[in-house]
């Protein structure tokens, strides 16, 4: 497994023109893993969008390596890394208490009849997203830490695809901290991701032990 990150160039309006919707990341993250093109049983790949300083940086964790060139295609030359991931998630161990950060599109999904599928609705409070994290945290490997969480910023994002109208998708980006309270599952999430809409920009969770 890898993590690795570009600085978008903000700056450079007419280079990241396109960016203007999670399709748009999803496919400029795709397109970093050239030797997947055209391939119907592409990698999973997690990614989000993380503003640090002022600055706004892409995180990719991916089983293969990108392609730094391609990864820098909207990025500032230079910027793009790529780390060995594995080392990381081998020490991950029960107990370990941790700093989080974690994005997620909170939503649920409400019956419309025998089969038919489910209309999704968003969790629209401060509330029921907390909720939403809260009721999550044991099938993930963690518990919250009581106290030491909470939600740092909320939005919607646009979402476009080729004959699809365009749709607002819930954000909620999560910090805090945590404990690793069942290692492999833990494990998995992080490589996994959590959550729905995972390869537009969600269920990403990164850590720092604490």
């Amino acid at each position: 497994m890898y993590i690795s990150r570009v600085e978008l160039d903000t700056d450079n309006r007419q280079k990241i023109r396109d960016l203007t919707h999670l399709g748009a990341f999803h496919s400029w993250v795709e397109n970093s893993f050239p030797d997947e093109a055209g391939s119907n049983n592409r990698s999973r790949k997690l990614w989000r969008l993380d503003s640090l300083s002022g600055r706004l940086w892409l995180i990719v964790v991916s089983e293969k390596e990108p392609d730094l060139v391609r990864l820098e295609r909207y990025g500032i030359r230079g910027t793009a890394e790529t780390k060995d991931y594995g080392a990381f998630l081998k020490n991950i161990h029960n107990g370990m208490h941790c700093r989080f950060r974690l994005v997620l599109n909170p939503a649920y999904s409400v019956s419309q009849g025998p089969g038919v599928r489910g209309r999704v609705y968003p969790e629209v409070t401060v509330s029921q997203q907390l909720d939403y994290l809260e009721k999550r945290a044991e099938k993930y490997g963690f518990e919250l830490i009581n106290g030491r969480y909470r939600i740092t910023e909320r939005s919607y994002e646009i979402l476009r695809k080729p004959q699809m109208r365009p749709v607002h998708l819930c954000k909620v980006t999560y910090e805090g901290e945590l404990l690793v309270v069942s290692e492999d599952i833990f494990r998995n999430m992080l490589i996994k991701g959590m959550g729905k809409k995972k390869a537009y920009g969600f269920g990403m969770m990164t850590v720092i032990p604490v």
